[in-house]
């Protein structure tokens, strides 16, 4: 039976990812910090690898025992989003280091913001951050370099919302929290700018392919809608919550959002045509602002 190795394996993207190998035949072995998360892991069948991202060579020894590594853990410290991209750096260059010349699949996660303007991101787009101290510490491009080295490397663009209800954390629950602490769901500026989503259940389906069919050097797109207006993703949240909506001014945007303004304010419209038609990947859950006037983001 093939094993894999799963960083994050109990984390939103992650436990989605469990779940999908273990229901087609894999093994998972799963990183685990705390006792609840090696608890979660043991529960779904999957066995436990105690350790945590401050320790890569633990991590690099469980890379060197699978058959193929899920990278998907990442240290959402965004009192120091610089160190968290170096341990990302350090953490990914040690479990590579550890499987090369293997030919094994490592398979990490990766963002769709970019800096392409004017047309949608694709997976021909380089990503433009390089060295320990850019953003996510420049894994993505890290890992790639080792396509010729004996691994395959593949990147898992998710986007910007990996949505679902029952325990989302990220950009979307930020959000509506912030909406309930003004009493308006808003938006920045015009609300044009655009934000890819895609459910979990979908996403860790597409994660799944990527492992078995995607090419080393792969750049792999979780997007099942390839731009949502934000402006529409606050008038969601609002309908939702019973709220108005509002425009934030851009100079006053950090004030009102805190640190995901940046985030919030990106265009990141992106396309996954490539990875649907080599993957075979097709999309079935709800979308985005279904599940936010379902109420997946009540809580």
């Amino acid at each position: 039976m093939t094993t894999i190795f799963i960083t994050g394996a109990s984390g939103w993207i992650g436990s989605a990812v469990t779940d999908e190998l273990l229901a087609n035949g894999y093994s998972v072995t799963g990183l685990a910090r705390s006792d609840a998360s090696a608890a979660a892991l043991e529960a779904k069948g999957a066995e436990v690898h105690r350790g945590s991202l401050d320790d890569p060579d633990t991590l690099a020894t469980a890379a060197k025992a699978a058959d193929g590594v899920i990278h998907l853990a990442f240290k959402h410290d965004f009192t120091d989003y610089a160190g968290a991209g170096r341990t990302e750096h350090a953490t990914v260059e040690a479990m590579l280091t550890a499987i090369e010349g293997t030919g094994k699949p490592f398979l990490l996660a990766s963002g769709l913001v970019s800096d392409v303007t004017g047309r949608p991101f694709t997976e021909d787009d380089a990503n433009p951050n390089h060295g320990p101290d850019s953003m996510r510490g420049g894994s993505e491009n890290l890992a790639l370099g080792f396509a010729d080295r004996g691994v395959r490397p593949v990147a898992l663009r998710f986007a910007a919302s990996v949505h679902g209800a029952g325990g989302d954390h990220g950009f979307v629950a930020v959000l509506s929290s912030i909406a309930r602490q003004h009493g308006v769901a808003a938006y920045i500026g015009d609300g044009l700018n655009r934000w890819p989503a895609v459910h979990r259940t979908d996403a860790a389906r597409m994660v799944r392919l990527a492992l078995e069919k995607a090419p080393a050097g792969f750049r792999a797109h979780a997007a099942a809608e390839e731009g949502i207006p934000t402006r529409e993703i606050a008038e969601a949240i609002g309908s939702r919550l019973g709220l108005p909506t509002a425009s934030i001014d851009p100079a006053d945007a950090e004030a009102h959002f805190g640190w995901i303004s940046t985030f919030f304010g990106f265009d990141a419209w992106a396309s996954a045509e490539q990875t649907r038609r080599l993957l075979g990947w097709e999309p079935t859950m709800p979308p985005l602002l279904e599940d936010i006037a379902a109420g997946a983001y009540d809580a």
